[in-house]
């Protein structure tokens, strides 16, 4: 046997498919070649059938287990041309209404021409004993979808991968590629499209216009869309759309101007003027930002006005009941919650916020009102649950949330809105646009709304600047915290976190604190000091299962101390590889049994077990342990909490490591030790409200490692990233209609 190479080709008929996984097209074939031997394939193929004659590319390869195998990573496929092949392809069950005796007699009458007369021709099958018009017709449909198939692989194959492909045809059928080739653009659109770039290159290789119309549509949405999600902007000023746009497609501007501006007029673009400024926007982020500021007032007048003498003797009440007394701050809020709909509540650590939730929800409770508490993440409901003794919920879980044909539905909206009188929501810094609009219309009017943020975190990873928007529009009922009270003013966490907030050094030379400084100058002993906290220092002080508390944020996903380098490392310290201990490699991260791993995308098709009840979910940063790994079912078995999930190697794009996670990922939770890195990240991380976010995700310590001056640059840079949205603006021309205003 010659040299084996990544390049080798193997031609040969489809015996038999031993294995197919429907979700990852992943398929095991048996392949007889021209010399009749039969070999094992292994790859990526879609709808594969017995009698197809197949050319497959990829290299031999040999399996401990199996033994020699072709690993194939593209492939073409053709329909039989000699009777024995027809005859196996019909007989395999691959055409309904065709079994093995239907399949001989259609042969033995029709013999090389079978197939065109299924396709062309199918009213001569009634002339066989056995096939009516009906079932004719049947036949002929069945094998039409089939070559259908074919057909859309053989097209997008050089352009796109199997599931994409799959994709394509499971959304316009047989006739996909005249769809697509008549205007290839439309795979931009829908609940699942796929990338512009790889559909840019498709439409130039077979011709496409560069100057279309639906090219410069596509192309203005992708902008729009990519700057949603990397930057946050919900919209973008029209000149830097333009620009962007005429860049991106490389067409003169004035062709892009005068297409987007026909947009606009067709409704396909929305734009909104501010002052002087001119902003386009998609219809459906339009739609979902003038929704929430018609809402909000809405339900700040319906809701029943409390006389502020009932208010005060409630105060009063819960003061006595819970023996405390609030701070003026405190009584202003509770004042604000009850007098009208929806209020917010912000403030840092320490100054009280979970006191105020649990006052309202002992006045509700003496009310007859029913309430409920709700969070974006799985661990800041857990948090929330925690520090208020009552129940807590995910938004989504709130809202019913669940994915129907790829995209997500919820059970709760206009139609079906939420029982309760009251919703309590924290860590709104974290909700994004769509998830506010998503909220708002479950909510009814006559319940209050009680939103809790901190303004000063960094704001959603999603589009939008929600809580910011919301506060910075002047016109809803907004009480900030700022007493920071007796216990947490002993806490040198929350002292500089608030020095911080100010633009103040924070102490770092303190000693017997929960706040401390390692110094390192030198950057590249950052890690490794890391490490030893983690894996030694921490332990040996304060007990074996201090490591088990420990969470490091790093600002960076890069660098020296960013989370790539600090997984590694301490995955090799903390869970090597060893025998009998399972790992896969997957996206370029080595996965072993034992390792704490973060969900890094929504994703609601996941199912899960918890205490015999079953549901489905796993959110963006949910942090869990991967209890198995098992190669056979290609899956693993991680526990989230106290959710146990199996996890498709097909869905391991949404898995990182977390021993090490970015500040952003940290948004919404709390850890009871924390370690931040302190070296030369990328300029635009290296901002107060970074630092901040990061600081008060601690509970109980937080360990600075690096250098000072990196620290001070962090404090000193308060410039945060301007979001281009629209929501601030349409709430404050809603001033007259909220409630008292």
């Amino acid at each position: 046997m010659g040299k084996e190479t990544a390049s080798d080709e193997l031609r040969g008929v489809v015996e038999s498919v031993i294995y197919r996984n429907d979700m990852t097209d992943y398929t095991v074939l048996e392949i007889s070649d021209k010399d009749k031997n039969l070999l094992t394939a292994v790859g990526m193929i879609p709808e594969t059938h017995e009698g197809e004659c197949v050319v497959l590319r990829g290299r031999y390869t040999y399996h401990k287990e199996f033994g020699r195998q072709f690993a194939f990573d593209s492939f073409e496929k053709a329909l039989p041309e000699e009777d024995e092949g027809i005859l196996q392809y019909l007989s395999s069950g691959t055409v309904k209404g065709v079994g093995p005796v239907t399949a001989l007699k259609i042969v033995n009458r029709f013999g090389k021409e079978t197939f065109d007369v299924i396709e062309h021709h199918p009213e001569w099958l009634v002339d066989i004993s056995g096939i009516t018009k009906k079932k004719a017709a049947q036949i002929s449909a069945s094998f039409r979808e089939q070559t259908g198939m074919r057909d859309v692989m053989m097209f997008c194959k050089d352009h796109f991968a199997v599931g994409e492909a799959t994709r394509v045809y499971k959304r316009f059928g047989s006739g996909a590629v005249g769809i697509i080739r008549e205007d290839p653009y439309i795979l931009c659109e829908g609940e699942d499209p796929l990338p512009f770039q790889k559909v840019d290159d498709f439409a130039a290789s077979i011709s496409f216009p560069r100057d279309h119309e639906n090219r410069v549509r596509a192309g203005a949405r992708y902008i729009l869309q990519y700057n949603a999600q990397a930057n946050g902007h919900t919209c973008l000023p029209k000149d830097k759309l333009i620009g962007a746009v005429s860049g991106l497609l490389e067409l003169p501007e004035d062709l892009v101007r005068g297409m987007c501006e026909k947009f606009i007029d067709k409704d396909l673009l929305t734009a909104y003027r501010r002052g002087k400024e001119i902003l386009w926007m998609l219809p459906s982020v339009a739609e979902k930002e003038a929704y929430i500021a018609d809402k909000l007032p809405i339900l700040d007048r319906g809701a029943e006005r409390i006389s502020t003498a009932s208010i005060a003797a409630l105060i009063a009440k819960v003061e006595d009941a819970a023996g405390i007394a609030y701070a003026e701050l405190q009584k202003r809020a509770i004042y604000q919650a009850l007098d009208g709909g929806v209020m917010i509540l912000t403030g840092g650590p320490g100054t009280g916020k979970t006191t105020v939730v649990k006052a309202l929800l002992s006045i509700f409770s003496s009310l007859g009102m029913k309430s409920v508490l709700a969070a974006p993440t799985g661990r800041a409901a857990k948090r929330m649950s925690e520090a208020t003794s009552e129940e807590a919920k995910t938004v989504h879980r709130l809202l019913e949330t669940e994915r129907v044909l790829g995209a997500t539905r919820f059970g709760r909206g206009e139609k079906n809105p939420l029982d309760e009188d009251a919703i309590i929501v924290d860590e709104l810094s974290m909700i994004d646009l769509d998830l506010m609009y998503a909220l708002l219309r479950a909510v009814r009017r006559g319940s209050r709304l009680i939103l809790i943020g901190d303004a000063d975190q960094l704001p959603s990873v999603g589009a939008g600047n929600v809580l910011s928007d919301m506060i910075g529009s002047g016109v809803l009922r907004t009480v900030r915290l700022t007493e920071i009270f007796r216990q947490s003013g002993e806490s040198l966490i929350v002292t500089n976190a608030h020095r911080i907030n100010r633009g103040e050094k924070p102490i770092l030379n303190a000693v017997d604190n929960d706040f401390f400084f390692v110094r390192r100058e030198d950057e590249s002993t950052i890690p490794e000091t890391v490490v030893s906290l983690v894996t030694e220092r921490l332990p040996r002080r304060y007990g074996r299962d201090m490591s088990e508390k420990v969470q490091i944020i790093s600002p960076s996903k890069k660098g020296v101390a960013g989370i790539e380098n600090l997984n590694t490392l301490l995955q090799e310290k903390i869970n090597p590889q060893r025998r009998f201990v399972g790992q896969y490699t997957a996206h370029g991260v080595i996965f072993r049994e034992g390792d704490r791993v973060m969900q890094t995308s929504n994703d609601y098709d996941l199912e899960w077990k918890k205490d015999g009840v079953e549901g489905n979910g796993v959110f963006n940063g949910d942090i869990g342990r991967i209890e198995s790994i098992l190669p056979r079912e290609e899956k693993m078995i991680i526990r989230f909490d106290e959710r146990t999930v199996d996890y498709p190697f097909d869905k391991l794009e949404e898995l990182d490591l977390a021993y090490a996670i970015t500040v952003h990922k940290s948004q919404g939770s709390e850890y009871p030790v924390v370690i931040l890195p302190m070296y030369s990240c990328p300029q635009m991380l290296r901002t107060r409200n970074l630092l901040y976010t990061a600081v008060t995700r601690a509970k109980q310590m937080v360990i600075l490692v690096g250098r000072a001056e990196i620290c001070y640059q962090m404090v000193g840079n308060n410039r945060q990233d301007m979001r281009y949205t629209t929501l601030a603006d349409r709430l404050a021309a809603q001033k007259d209609e909220f409630s008292g205003r």
